[in-house]
């Protein structure tokens, strides 16, 4: 669910409870190349099972079916215990310390498979692992046995329901992952009141954090990376006592931190200058449409239009995803989105999809319209199995070839 802001970097540090790390030297190197069916051009060791799920996830909400080998990749990817690792570039080498299994790659995993259907077998051991490293108050963190966080309690909770299981009755010591939300929601009063925190400082005390609170609203509604537009509802702070009003108190806060920032979210990441922070703003959108704060969510979508296509090219295929996440939470054509056809940038980082129905749909009609041309459906369709290749993402650097 973000990286997440962008998922995949805060994932790769939150086991260590430090920033997320820069961004390696983004020229390939000739001697690595990437599997095939990979998306995205960069180096996937930290972020390779995220952006692929991202990538899918994206994809099957806009009517595309992703080409076979890059979900057969994916399948690959899991380890025998059930769970995924960031990146695995022998799938058919055993899971060690060196591909230890997360919650997060796991979770998006399980998000994109169970959308696309047929993958119960995969997805149904993906939740057993998950169960099996829920933390004693009823989250989970980065890793197994790491202290739980916002972000990562959250995609499990959207994981889980993706997959048919009711996440509050999902328990460990009879508490649930929202007893675990709940502890990381600050109270309405003072600083960042309303929001959600990464996880406790070492004093035990929270820091509100816009990020985490994005995640955090989506599970503490129980929902998952893609939320269906419509519903309108207000946002305002009281007592976090349930999920509810928790994921109520985390849209109000992100919903006056976008009015603040003319409708986007900054970075504040550690000694780096203040600059927007697109994906971050695209998840709150998301959070905020969950909830039905769609005013906001709908003037932020707006800001996203016109400033984050330049991001999205240099980020790669869960950026793409991101603002597809964003486009259709708020309606929002994801097609035209500021002038950019978002679906056919994602699809160009990766491996050509199958064609789309929302394609096919337009050649039939067009077929039927000069039934006499020698140019008919199969011509159209054949033109829409072609895609570009592929683009960068925030992790770069040496690439790797692997074959299916």
């Amino acid at each position: 669910m973000n990286v997440r802001s962008s998922a995949a970097a805060l994932a790769a540090v939150a086991v260590i409870g430090a920033a997320a790390p820069a961004a390696a030297d983004p020229s390939p190197s000739p001697s690595r190349a990437l599997p095939s069916a990979l998306y995205g051009s960069t180096d996937p060791q930290y972020d390779g099972v995220w952006r692929q799920s991202l990538a899918l996830l994206a994809q099957d909400t806009v009517g595309v079916r992703p080409a076979e080998k890059s979900v057969r990749w994916l399948v690959r990817q899991q380890c025998a215990d059930g769970g995924f690792a960031a990146y695995r570039a022998d799938p058919a080498a055993a899971c060690d310390a060196k591909t230890m299994p997360d919650t997060n790659a796991t979770s998006a995993a399980v998000q994109a498979l169970a959308a696309l259907g047929g993958h119960d077998d995969v997805t149904a051991k993906a939740v057993g692992w998950l169960k099996s490293v829920q933390n004693d108050d009823g989250g989970w963190g980065y890793a197994p046995g790491g202290a739980s966080d916002t972000n990562s309690t959250s995609i499990v909770v959207g994981a889980l329901a993706a997959a048919g299981e009711k996440p509050d009755r999902v328990e460990k010591d009879g508490r649930s992952p929202f007893d675990a939300l709940l502890k990381l929601a600050l109270p309405c009063d003072g600083d960042g009141g309303g929001a959600f925190a990464f996880q406790p400082d070492k004093k035990g005390e929270l820091t509100a954090n816009a990020d985490a609170t994005a995640a955090g609203v989506l599970g503490a509604l129980g929902r998952g990376m893609v939320v269906e537009p419509g519903g309108k509802s207000g946002a305002t702070c009281a007592k976090p006592g349930t999920p509810e009003q928790a994921a109520g108190n985390g849209a109000a806060y992100l919903s006056a931190a976008l009015a603040e920032e003319d409708d986007h979210l900054m970075s504040a990441l550690a000694g780096a200058e203040p600059q927007p922070d697109f994906g971050n703003t695209a998840d709150a959108v998301v959070a905020l449409a969950a909830h039905g704060a769609t005013a906001q969510a709908e003037k932020s979508v707006r800001w996203l239009e016109k400033n984050a296509a330049d991001w999205a090219a240099r980020s790669g295929p869960a950026a793409y995803a991101q603002l597809i996440f964003a486009a259709h939470a708020t309606g929002t054509d994801p097609r035209d989105f500021g002038g950019a056809d978002l679906v056919k940038r994602l699809n160009g980082t990766g491996p050509a999809p199958q064609a789309a129905a929302a394609d096919t749909a337009d050649a039939k009609k067009d077929d039927e319209k000069d039934s006499g041309s020698p140019f008919g459906v199969w011509w159209y369709v054949g033109v829409c199995l072609v895609a570009g290749v592929g683009i960068g993402f925030l992790f770069s650097g040496r690439r790797k070839q692997q074959q299916l």
